[in-house]
């Protein structure tokens, strides 16, 4: 969808795109990248300060924040001027500034029954693909889908898979998975396409909370079958 340009940072080219008549779509970039958060971050805080009693929530994802206001508190043209002025001047937030987060996973057949597939899609051994899993942090991107959770990347192209053809009619909560070059953790039980490598006991969404926020960082650490039912987690198999 087109819309209204505008320029921020050291030249790069905006967009501010009507999405319904209380929401405004701002598109800062075309394509996903880790680099875009910090940037979108900033924009979030700005857009806060901005809007103030009239802001009724910010939706920020990989590359486009919206931004959902009040009409009866103000009009659409001056919703899009503070917009603009927003992005004036806008500058990234420092991608440190999330919360770390270390994250527990057991990898096992029987609770990650796409662990094989992956490791054909790559031609790795399946320890290769768990141990490249858990080598490296993923920035959250945003959440969605269901609450808690988080679309989070960019996992290293050798470790990419589509999703299935076919979603399963039932994900086990916990699950973690893998879609194109994003990866996920089931907060809840749900049906899904992404391709399940094994399962974390940890809480996701907890009392209208999400442990995860975007600009956070996660890294996943694989555990034994024992830590993994010490530490809370079912075991129940996740049939096809």
């Amino acid at each position: 969808m087109s819309g209204a340009r505008f320029v921020f940072g050291e030249g790069q080219a905006g967009t501010i795109e009507t999405v319904a008549l209380d929401a405004l779509m701002v598109r800062l970039f075309d394509h996903i990248d880790e680099s875009n958060v910090g940037w979108l971050l900033a924009l979030g805080e700005r857009l806060r300060a901005s809007f103030g009693s009239a802001l009724i929530d910010l939706v920020p994802s990989y590359t486009t924040v919206m931004v959902h206001y009040d009409i009866a508190a103000l009009a659409p043209e001056e919703a899009r001027r503070r917009i603009a002025n927003a992005c004036d001047g806008l500058k990234p937030a420092s991608a440190g500034n999330g919360q770390e987060h270390r994250v527990p996973v057991w990898y096992d057949l029987s609770v990650g029954p796409d662990l094989s597939r992956l490791a054909s899609i790559s031609g790795l051994a399946v320890e290769e693909v768990i141990q490249r899993h858990c080598a490296k942090a993923y920035r959250v991107f945003a959440l969605g889908f269901t609450p808690g959770f988080a679309f989070m990347g960019l996992v290293e192209p050798a470790l990419a898979a589509p999703r299935l053809t076919t979603p399963r009619q039932r994900i086990a909560t916990g699950s973690v998975g893998i879609g194109e070059r994003q990866t996920a953790i089931y907060p809840s039980a749900s049906p899904g396409g992404w391709n399940i490598l094994g399962r974390t006991p940890v809480v996701l969404f907890d009392a209208g909370e999400s442990l995860f926020k975007p600009g956070d960082s996660v890294r996943f650490e694989a555990i034994s079958r024992e830590r993994f039912v010490a530490l809370g987690g079912d075991t129940t198999p996740l049939g096809e």
